[in-house]
């Protein structure tokens, strides 16, 4: 219930205070834009900052490993972690594109919590197939 709570009051307040660019065009651009900046910040956290690394390879997959344990086998490629700077951008950065995404919700006429609920159930359901 407070879920629901919080992202019916996060959904109302976009709706209430997005004047400027209500347009879907608008929104979907800065929605883009939003998502840009999230990419931009983790890349100045590993090449301006240098508080975490990306250390890339090939992932490397047990033969015998099922298809339930291959996430642990699987690398993120990230190493450490982001510094207190790094992290308020990535906060600032994922909260923006979460208002552009809760705008969409709203232009659209769906519910960020159904949505999220949604796809809480599909992921639950299908476990570790859902994306596969």
């Amino acid at each position: 219930m407070h879920d629901n709570k919080c992202c019916f009051d996060f959904q109302s307040a976009v709706d209430e205070y997005l004047i400027r660019h209500r347009s879907v065009l608008d929104v979907l651009t800065k929605y883009q834009e939003a998502s840009a900046r999230v990419n931009r910040a983790v890349a100045k956290a590993v090449t301006g900052c240098g508080c975490i690394q990306v250390s890339a390879a090939r992932q490397s997959v047990p033969a015998d490993v099922s298809y339930s344990d291959l996430k642990d086998h699987m690398s993120s490629h990230l190493v450490g972690e982001p510094c207190p700077q790094c992290r308020e951008v990535l906060t600032k950065e994922l909260g923006h594109s979460l208002f552009y995404l809760a705008a969409l919700c709203n232009l659209t006429g769906l519910s960020l919590h159904e949505v999220m609920q949604r796809e809480y159930k599909n992921v639950k359901t299908l476990g570790v197939f859902h994306l596969s």
